[in-house]
């Protein structure tokens, strides 16, 4: 692959309790693990919104895309993407699974639906997903 874009981070100072910085320094954040992890709790954010907040907002622009190019305005796309951790029952570690929340305000349902998944194989935090982790696409 010829990158376009290469995105750089940084964590350091105690991984999921520690701090994750962007190279250009626009991102800049403390992590805290969830109190669900056995974490503090903390005011800081953790991976797992970080990829929520990636997945969701690549997905969008993917979505819009694909409408786009089908000549469909759609302004008003909202995608919510919840990143579920758990325990991985074939090795007792961890594992991950996604599931996204599509709202399309005003677009037949039907509609919806189907440039949701054209969207899905398009969009590049799916292609990365598929086949190793659960992704459950849902159109509201």
């Amino acid at each position: 692959m010829d990158a376009l874009y290469t995105a750089k981070a940084t964590a350091r100072r105690g991984g999921r309790s520690g701090v994750v910085e962007s190279a250009d320094g626009a991102l800049n954040l403390q992590l805290s693990v969830p109190k669900e992890l056995d974490g503090d709790g903390g005011t800081g954010t953790n991976p797992e919104e970080l990829f929520a907040a990636g997945y969701s907002a690549c997905f969008e622009s993917a979505l819009a895309n694909i409408a786009g190019k089908e000549g469909i305005d759609v302004p008003d796309i909202e995608v919510t993407c919840h990143i579920k951790i758990g325990k991985d029952p074939a090795d007792g570690g961890f594992q991950l699974a996604a599931k996204l929340e599509v709202r399309i305000p005003g677009l037949d349902p039907e509609k919806a639906k189907e440039l949701a998944e054209k969207a899905h194989e398009f969009c590049p935090y799916s292609k990365a997903t598929r086949g190793n982790i659960d992704v459950e696409l849902s159109v509201i």
